[in-house]
């Protein structure tokens, strides 16, 4: 098995990838990065084309990853500010990065994930997408597209008999990646990432981390009174900021 990693040079994408090295029914995972990966976690069976995805303009490079089965989207990036303070490049970068990169991505591979052959995909997408995220307004509004992109071709998939699915990812802060400034670090990130393959390879559409413990009482309050749990949330990341 061929596997396409993008967003394979850090965080929870490494992660994905040192999994996949390990397996003796894996001999190619090719990463997509802007950044190439660290020499400590070279190996023959990875390949790394450095591509930043802000930038494309041709997705026909994807051409390249004809012979992969399963697929693995973990790049993206946020920024915690007040709307006013973003710039225009901020924003539309941030639509370019977080969704419309994915959406391309998979349509390229759409044919294969239509047939019966297995193909498995995972998105990272976040809870962000399933709530009311004030001064992560763009993030929100990026990841909440393409959470509707991904449920809405499930449906496509199940009403044109295909067997395959692509699984939504959608955790909160996670521990061990370098998103909103934290560090890389793929020994903190190991077992989300072995459940990702292990959802993605069973053909499942959603899952959210802590979902149980924490996220769908949540999610609940969130249905209840969204505009309550929006103030609720910008005064929570107020007194984050100001710890």
């Amino acid at each position: 098995m061929k596997a396409l990693v993008v967003g394979g040079s850090n965080g929870i994408g490494l992660s994905i990838v040192l999994n996949l090295v390990e397996r003796t029914d894996v001999d190619r995972i090719y990463i997509i990065d802007k950044s190439t990966l660290d020499s400590k976690y070279a190996h023959h069976k990875v390949q790394v084309d450095i591509v930043d995805l802000s930038q494309v303009t041709n997705w026909e490079f994807l051409k390249k990853y004809v012979d992969i089965s399963a697929l693995y989207i973990t790049a993206g990036f946020g920024h915690l500010n007040y709307f006013q303070d973003l710039n225009s490049e901020y924003i539309t970068e941030s639509f370019l990065v977080n969704t419309i990169a994915p959406i391309q991505i998979l349509h390229h591979f759409y044919s294969r994930m239509l047939s019966t052959i297995p193909f498995y995909s995972a998105v990272m997408v976040s809870i962000a997408a399933h709530l009311s995220s004030p001064m992560f307004s763009i993030y929100s509004a990026t990841k909440g597209g393409l959470s509707r992109c991904i449920e809405a071709l499930n449906i496509e998939l199940e009403v044109q008999d295909s067997p395959n699915r692509i699984l939504e990812v959608s955790p909160g802060s996670l521990h061990g990646t370098s998103f909103t400034g934290g560090q890389s670090d793929p020994t903190k990130t190991t077992e989300i990432a072995n459940t990702i393959i292990q959802y993605a390879e069973a053909h499942h559409t959603l899952w959210i981390p802590s979902y149980e413990e924490t996220f769908k009482n949540v999610l609940e309050r969130y249905q209840s009174d969204p505009h309550k749990f929006g103030i609720d949330s910008y005064q929570y990341k107020m007194k984050r900021q100001n710890q």
